[in-house]
C-alpha cells in the first residue's frame, strides 16, 4: 500500500457548537479518535459564505476573485440563460490537477463543483453522480460526464441510493415520532429528509468503494449532508425557540444531532479503509447557527439561507507527521491546498492566498515555491473542448431554488440574466471587502446602485454603506444612506449599526450612542451591547462601557473580541489582574489575535511581570500581518529595563536621546507652546515649520506652526519629516500620532483660568467672563491626554508650566534639555529669548 497518502473529507457546515457536546457524550467516537491522535481547531470562512465558492477556494488555495467561482449559478456562455456553476467556472488549477501533473493519482467524490468530471489520473465521481430527480419513486439516470473514467459508471451505478428505498428503520433513528407526521400536509419535510439522506449515502458508497478498490495518493470526499439537514431542520434543534410549535419540535428535534452522528459513522467506515500511514483531514467550510441567532423566517435576499452560516467551521487532522492531541489556531480554508501540496513535498504557488499550516506538522520541512502553477505548461488533467450544452441542469437548478439559494428564474429570461450578473458582481464586491480591498469593492457597488427595475438596488447600497464606513468616508456614507432609504424594496434592513458608525466617524459619539440605545427590545443582541461598550469607552465612561461589555459576553461568551474589549476597559479601570484574565480568555478563543496579546502585555507590565509582558508583546508583534509598532516599542522598552537590571520605575525616570525621535511641543491653546518652540529653536533644535502663520499681537515672536498638523487626523504621513526635529501639535490632535515613531512631548501647562482669559482676549471677548463649559472641556482634555500617554509605549512626556518657563527659565531649560537627551543645546540662548512682558492675561 502506498505511503504518504492523504484523505480529505469535507463536511459542509460542520460546527464545533454541535460537535463538542456530542463528543462529550461519546456520540461521535470516530471524530474523537482523530482528535485524540491529531490536531483540531477552528476553520475560518470567507465572505460571502456560499459553498461552491468556498470549496473551490479549498481546492485551489485562492480567493474567488482569482479562481472565478462567484456563486451558485452563472450566465451561459452564449448569454441566453443561466445554469448552475460547473467545473469550467473554475479558472484556477485545483490540488488534483497539480497532483496529476506530478504523476500522482487522485480520487474525487462529490466535490462541489466537479461536473463535468475532469480527466485526471484517478477517478472522479462528480457532484452530479448522486443527484436525484423530481420523481422520488424511481432511479435517476447518471448524467453523461458525471464520472471519469466513464467505465466506472457500470461499477458505481448500483451503489446509489434513492428516497423510495428508505424504510422506517432508516428514518426512526432520526425521527422517533415520524409516525405522527401528516403526509398530506407535512410530507414535504419527510421527502426533504429522504432526499438528503439518499444522496449522501450514494456519495459514501462511492467513496468507500474507491478507497478500498483503487490505488490512490490523494482522495477528497465532499458531503453536503450536515449543511442540508441544518437548512431543513436546525429550527427544531434544542433548545426550542418560542416561535417553533411544540408538536413540530417534538417530531424533528433529534434530526441535527442524529445527522452528525450518522456523518461520524460514515467517517468511521472511511477510517477503517485507510492505514496508519495515511494522513486524514476532516474540515468544514463554515459553521451553522444553532443557538438563539437562528433565523426562522428568511428575508427576501439573494442566497438568504447563507445568513445562518457561522464564521468558523471545524478542522481535524491526523497522520504520521501530524502533532498529537493539540489545538491549532489561525487556520483558514484557503490554507488547505498549500498545506496538502506541502504534505506531498510539492511547491506552493506564490499566487495562492493561503499559507501552509506548518503548526500541524511534527517535522517541518522547508517550504518550496513556484511563481504560479497556472503558468506551468503540461498535462494537468483539465477538460478540453467540453460540450457546454450538456451542462444545462434543470434539476440542480430546482434544488438550489428549493434550498433558497437562488430565486426561481423570471418569465422574462433577460431579467434573470441581468439579476444573475448583478448577483455575481455583488459577490465579487463582497470578496474584495473580505480582502480589505475596499476601493475595488466600492467601484463595483457604485456601478450596481445605478441599476433600474426590476433590480432591487437596496442590497448594493447596504454593502456600499459598509465600504464607505471602512474607508472613513462618513459624509459620503451619510449621502448614500438617504438615497438608500428612498429605494423601494421588500427587504427590511436594520441600519442602526451603520447610522451609529457614521455618527461615530463624524465625531458625534453621543448621537451614535443614542441610535443604539433606541434599538427595539426584540432586536437587542450581543453586538448592540458590544458597540455601545466601544462608544462609551471612547467617551471615557469606563464603568458604563464595562457594563455593556458584560451584557455582550453574557449573550455570546465565545466571542474573542468581546473579551479583548473587556480587557481594555479593565486596564483603564486599573484592574490589571482582571484585564489579564480577560485577555487570556480572548486568546484561548482565538490564539492568533495580536491585539489581545498586546493588551495582555500591557496588563502584565503594570503588574510588574516584565518577562511575560515581553513575551506577550513579541507574540503580538509576530502575529500582526503588518508592522505592530506599539508592540515593537513596548518590547524594546522592556528589553532596555531588563538589560540594565533596573526596576521599571527607575528606567522611566531616566531619559536618553533616541535617533530619529520626534520632539513635540503641545498643550492647550494659549499655554505657552509658541514660547517653548522659540526656546527650542534658539537652543539649536531643528524646527518643522512652514512659517505660513505670521506673528501678530497675540504672538509677536511667531507661532512656529506647520500647516499639515491641522489635518493630521486625515494624513499623518508627514511625521516622517519630523524625525530629529521639533514640531508643535495642539493637545486634541496628539491621539492621531503614528505609533511607528518615538516621541518626546513637552506638554505646556498653565492655570486654566489664565488660559481661558487669554483665549477670550484673543477672540475679542470680555476676559472676565469665563465660560464654564470651556473650562470643563479643557479639564477633560487634560485627563484624556494623560490616559492616552499611558497607552502609548512610544511616548515620553514631561509637563512644563508656562509661569515657570517665564519666571525660572534656567530650571526649565535644564529640565527640557535633559528630557530631550542632547547636551549640545545653547542653553543661554534658550534662557535669553524669554520675555517677561509676554506674560499677560494672568
Amino acid at each position: 500500500m502506498k505511503k504518504n497518502k492523504l484523505l480529505l473529507i469535507g463536511w459542509d457546515a460542520g460546527d464545533w457548537e454541535v460537535i463538542a457536546p456530542l463528543i462529550g457524550k461519546g456520540l461521535m467516537p470516530s471524530l474523537k479518535k482523530l482528535i485524540n491522535e491529531g490536531v483540531y481547531g477552528n476553520m475560518s470562512t470567507m465572505n460571502p459564505p456560499y459553498s461552491p465558492m468556498l470549496w473551490s477556494s479549498v481546492a485551489t488555495g485562492k480567493t474567488p476573485d482569482k479562481h472565478g467561482v462567484l456563486g451558485f449559478v452563472e450566465v451561459t456562455p452564449d448569454n441566453t440563460g443561466i445554469r448552475p456553476v460547473t467545473v469550467n467556472s473554475r479558472k484556477s488549477r485545483a490540488i488534483w490537477n497539480i497532483l496529476h501533473h506530478k504523476g500522482l493519482k487522485s480520487n474525487l467524490v462529490g466535490w462541489w463543483p466537479s461536473f463535468p468530471a475532469e480527466p485526471i489520473n484517478g477517478v472522479v465521481v462528480s457532484d452530479k453522480f448522486q443527484k436525484i430527480g423530481k420523481d422520488f419513486s424511481k432511479p435517476t439516470a447518471i448524467a453523461k460526464g458525471a464520472v471519469h473514467p466513464e467505465h466506472y459508471v457500470q461499477e458505481l451505478k448500483h451503489m446509489r441510493m434513492f428516497p423510495h428505498e428508505l424504510t422506517k428503520e432508516h428514518i426512526l433513528p432520526f425521527m422517533p415520532k415520524a409516525g405522527q407526521i401528516n403526509q398530506e400536509t407535512e410530507g414535504n419535510r419527510l421527502n426533504q429528509f429522504a432526499k438528503i439522506m439518499a444522496e449522501n449515502v450514494s456519495v459514501h458508497n462511492a467513496a468507500t468503494f474507491l478507497a478500498s478498490e483503487t490505488e490512490w495518493d490523494f482522495m477528497a470526499v465532499y458531503h453536503d449532508y450536515i449543511d442540508h439537514m441544518c437548512h431543513g431542520f436546525m429550527k427544531y434543534h434544542p433548545p426550542r425557540l418560542k416561535q417553533v410549535p411544540e408538536k413540530d419540535y417534538e417530531i424533528y428535534k433529534d434530526i441535527i444531532n442524529s445527522a452528525y452522528r450518522f456523518q461520524d459513522m460514515m467517517l468511521g467506515r472511511m477510517l477503517e479503509l485507510v492505514d496508519d500511514d495515511t494522513t486524514v483531514i476532516v474540515m468544514s467550510d463554515h459553521g451553522f447557527e444553532s443557538g438563539n441567532k437562528r433565523i426562522l423566517k428568511m428575508p427576501k435576499v439573494t442566497a438568504a439561507p447563507a445568513l445562518d452560516h457561522r464564521q468558523f467551521g471545524m478542522f481535524v487532522a491526523k497522520g504520521p507527521n501530524i502533532r498529537k492531541n493539540e489545538k491549532v489556531y489561525g487556520l483558514s480554508l484557503i490554507d488547505i491546498a498549500p498545506t496538502i501540496l506541502h504534505h506531498f513535498n510539492l511547491p506552493v504557488g506564490k499566487d495562492m492566498d493561503g499559507k501552509i499550516a506548518l503548526d500541524i506538522f511534527q517535522e517541518k520541512l522547508e517550504p518550496t515555491y513556484v511563481e504560479s502553477w497556472e503558468d506551468i505548461e503540461g498535462d494537468f488533467g483539465q477538460l478540453q473542448n467540453a460540450n457546454e450544452e450538456s451542462w444545462t441542469d434543470a434539476e440542480t437548478m430546482e434544488q438550489l431554488i428549493e434550498l433558497g439559494y437562488i430565486d426561481r428564474p423570471d418569465e422574462k429570461i433577460e431579467n434573470s440574466i441581468l439579476k444573475t450578473k448583478c448577483d455575481l458582481k455583488q459577490n465579487l464586491a463582497k470578496v474584495y471587502l473580505g480582502k480589505k480591498d475596499f476601493l475595488s469593492a466600492k467601484e463595483l457597488l457604485l456601478e450596481l446602485i445605478k441599476e433600474k427595475d426590476p433590480i432591487d438596488t437596496s442590497l448594493f447600497y447596504f454593502d456600499l454603506l459598509n465600504v464607505c464606513v471602512e474607508l472613513k468616508e462618513f459624509e459620503e456614507a451619510a449621502r448614500h444612506i438617504e438615497e438608500f432609504k428612498k429605494v423601494k424594496t421588500d427587504v427590511v434592513y436594520n441600519v442602526y449599526f451603520i447610522e451609529s458608525e457614521i455618527e461615530k466617524g463624524r465625531g458625534n459619539i453621543q448621537k451614535a450612542c443614542e441610535i443604539l440605545e433606541n434599538v427595539p427590545e426584540h432586536r437587542l443582541n450581543a453586538e448592540v451591547f458590544f458597540r455601545l461598550g466601544v462608544l462609551y469607552f471612547m467617551k471615557g465612561e469606563y464603568e458604563t462601557s464595562k457594563g455593556y461589555y458584560d451584557r455582550a459576553i453574557d449573550k455570546e461568551p465565545s466571542k474573542a473580541k468581546y473579551h479583548k474589549a473587556m480587557a481594555k476597559v479593565l486596564y483603564e479601570l486599573e484592574n490589571y489582574e482582571e484585564a489579564a484574565e480577560s485577555a487570556f480568555t480572548s486568546i484561548e478563543l482565538i490564539k492568533y489575535f495580536p491585539d489581545a496579546h498586546y493588551i495582555l502585555g500591557r496588563a502584565l507590565e503594570k503588574m510588574g511581570d516584565l518577562k511575560n509582558a515581553k513575551m506577550a508583546y513579541e507574540t503580538a508583534e509576530r502575529l500582526k500581518p503588518r508592522a505592530y509598532d506599539r508592540a515593537r516599542i513596548a518590547r524594546e522598552n522592556i528589553e532596555e529595563v531588563l538589560s540594565q537590571g533596573k526596576t521599571h520605575e527607575e528606567q522611566t525616570k531616566e531619559y536618553k536621546f533616541r535617533d530619529k525621535q520626534i520632539v513635540i511641543v503641545s498643550g492647550l491653546p494659549r499655554s505657552g507652546t509658541s514660547l517653548m518652540m522659540q526656546m527650542l529653536s534658539k537652543g539649536g533644535s531643528p524646527i518643522l515649520t512652514d512659517e505660513n502663520r505670521k506673528a501678530d499681537i497675540s504672538n509677536p515672536k511667531g507661532y512656529y506652526e506647520y500647516d499639515p498638523v491641522m489635518s493630521i487626523h486625515k494624513d499623518n504621513s508627514w511625521l516622517e519629516k519630523a524625525q530629529n526635529k521639533s514640531v508643535k501639535i495642539v493637545a486634541p490632535l496628539l491621539k492621531f500620532l503614528d505609533p511607528e515613531y518615538r516621541y518626546k512631548i513637552i506638554f505646556m501647562t498653565r492655570d486654566l483660568n489664565e488660559v481661558v482669559k487669554s483665549q477670550q482676549v484673543m477672540r475679542g471677548k470680555d476676559p472676565e467672563t469665563l465660560p464654564l463649559s470651556l473650562l470643563d472641556s479643557f479639564k477633560k482634555l487634560l485627563h484624556n491626554v494623560a490616559k492616552w500617554k499611558d497607552r502609548e509605549p512610544g511616548v515620553e512626556m514631561i509637563y512644563v508650566n508656562y509661569k515657570d518657563a517665564i519666571e525660572n527659565p534656567k530650571t526649565v531649560v535644564d529640565r527640557v534639555t535633559k528630557f530631550v537627551g542632547k547636551d549640545d543645546f545653547n542653553k543661554q540662548a534658550m534662557i535669553d529669548c524669554v520675555d517677561m512682558k509676554l506674560y499677560r492675561n494672568k
